[in-house]
């Protein structure tokens, strides 16, 4: 057994293709890197229901990070902690989308609501995990970062240039991946996490292998330990190759 222990993956953008599928070379990577005794898990900012077809694709029975760590979940279909978000911090969010006219959409235990779904006996009814913003008026959007930072209240990520995401303070890939470790009896230093967007970073930083992807954002490849090449080059599956299965 290798200095890795656990390779946590990010999906869009760095596991997945841009058509949304696995290739032939990732699925061969992780199938490999699990008969050499290394878990391979997804730590993603999607929600549980788009989770659970590629876990069952790849009959990945490891633990999951779900909604950038407000979900972990120590198997498939077994819940191990959950963090919500203050429903009046949801009901400010959702007046500052309101004032800039943004798209919008939040995370709650029992679906995704966007700015087309949108009730107000949601913020009664529902428990809420993650909201996000999508905007391509970058002055706009600049705007709403800056108030949002401003409140103290929030982690503050994205996973495309266009958009913000928000989760409680404190959670993050990152902190979903350190129940993780404690689940699993390792150390941070055994995992190598790999990731494209500024959701990932807390997980790139403190993992002890670090990776950004070939198509990643400028910001994520400078914190990172190594980059790898794009999620359509199977850049998981040459790091694999490199520090796991070499």
């Amino acid at each position: 057994m290798g200095k890795y222990k656990l390779i946590a993956l990010d999906m869009d953008g760095t596991f997945l293709t841009e058509e949304k599928t696995v290739s032939a070379e990732n699925r061969k990577a992780i199938e490999a890197a699990a008969a050499a005794g290394v878990t391979v898990m997804f730590a993603t900012g999607r929600g549980i229901p788009n989770v659970m077809p590629y876990v069952e694709e790849l009959g990945l029975q490891s633990p999951i990070v779900t909604v950038n760590g407000s979900e972990v979940w120590s198997a498939p279909k077994q819940l191990h902690s959950r963090t919500f978000l203050e429903p009046e911090l949801v009901k400010s969010m959702r007046e500052i989308a309101q004032k800039y006219d943004t798209w919008y959409w939040a995370y709650a235990v029992n679906g995704i609501y966007n700015k087309e779904r949108w009730t107000t006996e949601l913020l009664e009814t529902e428990q809420w995990l993650k909201f996000g913003y999508y905007y391509e008026d970058e002055v706009s959007l600049k705007a709403i970062h800056d108030q949002l930072v401003s409140w103290g209240q929030l982690e503050i990520t994205n996973s495309h240039p266009c958009n913000i995401e928000l989760n409680p303070k404190g959670v993050s890939k990152a902190s979903g991946l350190h129940v993780v470790c404690g689940l699993l009896g390792i150390d941070m230093s055994q995992v190598i996490a790999m990731g494209d967007s500024l959701n990932d970073v807390s997980m790139i930083r403190e993992a002890g292998l670090g990776v950004a992807m070939g198509n990643a954002q400028d910001a994520v490849k400078s914190l990172a330990d190594v980059v790898t090449g794009t999620n359509e080059e199977h850049g998981v599956a040459q790091i694999i190759e490199k520090y796991v299965l070499s």
